[in-house]
């Protein structure tokens, strides 16, 4: 008889650190060193790094549940099978994750649009950005229906060129610095250890992103070898970046230009200082920060929809493939994400993806730690991502209840709809799960 052919995996070590990464580097650096100078000001790049710290913690977990349930279903299968009575609230889960990749995959879209947009006579016309936001995530979601290596390869080429092109910009503002470290500490407010923490937490949102790797298992070369090298390799480089390019502003940026312009501060920093170059080399970073992070979402968020539909806690139709792509779900998150768009509202909304990406994250460290000896996990690991995850929870819903309790109200409405549909779903399943009786 003639020997089986070993199928080969498209997606190797090499693309999957592609693949986090790009899911981390999205509109992140970009939106959150404003808030985190006219919070802490010179010690921005060191609460910046301790969110990184954080995304590491979190990242342990996820690796742990990953090598041993290898299940593309990440989150959601994680928290299913680790707590299988709980079965209504594994439909919760899955539902607030989900509804958390769309609302980013918007965000993204929409951030693209405002730079690309930037230079043109149509920068202000709210119309064309979300025209071309549509266009942006319609494009990837036809890649990503193409084919997975091609995604891959388009993914390496985006993400490698954007780190590049930050690194680049973070040693030109290094180079043109009017200040040091020291001197600006000493003219700064003294530092402030909930400030930090603070900004530490919502600083988690721009790592998040890295637990889409795991929604590629069954399409990656040696899983249980790469699946952790990638994760820890992104979430380290990310950090790394992230502290660099913070470093770079806060010597050669004043502050009060970080602060003014928070969701633009590196582009329009970078044009004062480095002059109309500098300003379209961030612009140019920030498109393919944007492209990579949606085609990679749309990757990974979209095997796990495919997942929780197979369970029927989704519309069924959800589950179709073609070969391992999950077309639907690819289909349907573009869809969702292009209504968003269309109905605005998207900071709101991005808000509920923080907190539920802090929340689920500290859901997996709780699950890793009931199955720690299966897992093979060190107890002192899993106690320590409990507690700083719990933390960052709390610090951000007091932060945002503090600062604007009208969008707390509405975060607080969107979890109880979503929670109701995740319910309704969940009975469905059990009801048709039901043995027939005679």
């Amino acid at each position: 008889m003639p020997q089986s052919k070993k199928t080969e995996k498209p997606l190797g070590l090499k693309e999957l650190v592609a693949i986090a990464v790009g899911g981390m580097i999205g509109g992140g650096i970009f939106t959150v060193l404003g808030i985190s100078v006219s919070m802490v000001g010179v010690w921005s790049p060191l609460a910046i790094g301790l969110g990184g710290g954080v995304a590491a913690l979190a990242a342990y977990s996820y690796v742990q549940l990953g090598k041993y349930f290898m299940d593309e279903g990440a989150t959601y299968s994680f928290f299913k099978r680790s707590f299988p009575e709980a079965r209504h609230a594994a439909s919760a889960v899955g539902w607030w994750t989900i509804f958390g990749y769309i609302s980013t995959l918007a965000l993204y879209a929409y951030t693209f649009s405002s730079y690309a947009l930037s230079a043109t006579d149509w920068a202000d016309s709210e119309w064309a950005r979300k025209v071309v936001s549509w266009a942006v995530i319609w494009v990837f979601a036809l890649i990503n229906v193409w084919s997975v290596k091609g995604m891959g390869h388009i993914e390496d080429v985006m993400v490698y060129v954007k780190v590049l092109i930050l690194l680049t910009i973070s040693a030109i503002l290094w180079a043109n610095a009017d200040a040091t470290l020291p001197q600006l500490a000493k003219d700064s407010p003294p530092l402030s250890f909930m400030g930090l923490l603070t900004v530490a937490s919502i600083t988690f949102v721009a790592y998040e992103g890295f637990q889409l790797v795991i929604n590629a298992v069954k399409e990656m070369e040696s899983p249980k070898r790469n699946m952790p090298r990638a994760i820890y390799t992104a979430v380290a480089l990310v950090a790394f970046i992230y502290v660099v390019v913070a470093l770079g502003a806060v010597l050669a940026i004043p502050f009060q230009d970080i602060i003014k312009n928070k969701e633009y501060a590196l582009a329009a920093g970078a044009a004062d200082v480095l002059g109309v170059w500098g300003g379209r080399a961030v612009v140019l970073g920030a498109v393919l920060a944007t492209m990579s992070a949606i085609s990679g979402t749309l990757f990974g968020a979209s095997r796990q929809m495919a997942k929780i539909a197979d369970d029927g806690y989704f519309p069924r139709f959800l589950d179709q493939r073609r070969g391992m792509i999950p077309v639907h779900a690819i289909l349907t998150m573009a869809t969702t994400a292009s209504l968003l768009i269309l109905i605005g509202g998207l900071r709101m909304i991005l808000e509920f993806g923080s907190i539920t990406f802090l929340v689920v994250s500290f859901l997996m460290a709780v699950a890793n730690y009931r199955l720690r000896e299966k897992t093979e996990s060190h107890v002192l690991m899993t106690w320590l991502s409990m507690g700083t995850l719990a933390t960052g929870t709390i610090i951000i819903f007091w932060y945002e209840y503090q600062h604007d309790p009208a969008q707390m109200a509405f975060i607080g409405g969107l979890y109880v709809v979503l929670t109701i549909a995740a319910l309704l779903f969940a009975r469905q399943a059990h009801m048709r799960s039901r043995p027939v009786r005679d």
